[in-house]
């Protein structure tokens, strides 16, 4: 089992081919620009389906159904089996509304910002090793890329705030920008302490220094994933990112009981839906991050990566939405008290245990 495990981590990772290779060879197509182009679009739209149909499927119909299961209450159960076409009807419903723009907006900022938003957490996915092969770069900074494309979100969040022409969605974009200034250094910091002992930033690196087993306890193998090595620097990455994902106690850019909906309460229709939409997929961008960094990627026994892969993603949006429907929402002083006060000064000693163990074990 044990082998099975570290022999998935090591193909999940370390193939010879990614999937723009792959998806080439199998429809025979040579070498030369144009082919290239081809190959790698047909895998960035394999790839964006798989993440577009997930977000589908975790909007209109898993939030409704967990947030439910955990505070007592049915959810979604009339449309379709199990309320399963709640994503057709809430699809049709919100695309078929009439886009409402208000006096006074910033335009084009108020238009580029929902794609802004969408887009971000989509070009994210390009480097996160999914199985065997399915990863469509794997470049020696793709953690450090992965970081930089996803905050392009708060940028979105600024200009949709900025350019709304409305008081609640300015203060809703200013609250973003301190929330990420708060918890995006301490999330960086923390990732920082993997690469230290990963000793590269190449996410395909990174899950193949998983594979190796940690220790045996009563028989069962435990695999090195850095969740087990390092689980306070697991923890704080986890608390990060519900800050960076606006969930809470951090969903304070669109918290409904004091700014309306914040830097979104303008947008409607389609714009709305993107909006929507990069929101739960930066939840499962960030999901795929610590599968990547904590949870050994698609590493796993019997099963293929890409399912290993998928189910590591979802158990962190349940974590997502557990703590939004148990934990109340902190106050915005609060917040950026426990960000510079609390997650940055861990996060940093986080970092300087994590180097002094790694030297001493060198």
């Amino acid at each position: 089992m044990l082998q099975e495990n570290a022999t998935n981590a090591t193909n999940a990772t370390t193939g010879t081919t990614t999937l723009p290779e792959t998806i080439g060879g199998l429809l025979g197509l040579g070498g030369g620009p144009i082919n290239d182009f081809l190959a790698a679009f047909l895998g960035a739209a394999l790839v964006g389906t798989l993440m577009l149909t997930m977000t589908a499927v975790a909007g209109p119909w898993a939030k409704r159904k967990i947030t439910a299961a955990f505070t007592d209450r049915i959810a979604v159960n009339r449309v379709g089996p199990f309320g399963l076409l709640i994503i057709v009807a809430d699809a049709v419903r919100l695309l078929s509304k009439e886009l409402i723009v208000p006096e006074g907006v910033d335009r084009p900022a108020w238009d580029i910002a929902p794609i802004v938003m969408a887009s971000s957490a989509l070009l994210g996915f390009a480097v996160i090793p999914m199985g065997s092969g399915i990863h469509l770069a794997d470049p020696e900074a793709g953690l450090a890329y992965v970081f930089a494309v996803a905050s392009i979100a708060s940028v979105g969040i600024v200009m949709a705030g900025y350019a709304s022409n409305n008081k609640f969605s300015l203060l809703g974009g200013l609250r973003a920008v301190a929330q990420n200034l708060a918890y995006e250094i301490p999330l960086v910091i923390t990732a920082a302490s993997v690469v230290v002992f990963a000793g590269s930033l190449q996410m395909s690196e990174i899950v193949a220094a998983q594979a190796e087993p940690l220790f045996t306890l009563g028989g069962v193998t435990i695999p090195a994933w850095f969740a087990f090595v390092n689980p306070f620097a697991f923890i704080l990455f986890m608390a990060a990112n519900l800050a960076e994902v606006g969930r809470n106690p951090f969903d304070i850019p669109e918290a409904p009981t004091e700014i309306v909906a914040g830097y979104q309460t303008e947008y409607s229709s389609v714009y709305f839906v993107l909006m929507y939409l990069g929101e739960f997929l930066h939840i499962f961008l960030g999901g795929a991050i610590i599968t990547t960094l904590f949870l050994g990627g698609p590493a796993g026994p019997v099963l293929p990566g890409i399912v290993w892969f998928t189910i590591k993603i979802w158990a962190v949006f349940l974590f997502t939405q557990w703590m939004r429907s148990a934990i109340p929402r902190v106050r915005i002083d609060q917040l950026i008290e426990i960000g510079w006060k609390g997650m940055l000064v861990l996060s940093f000693a986080n970092l300087v245990l994590t180097a002094v163990i790694v030297g001493v074990i060198a």
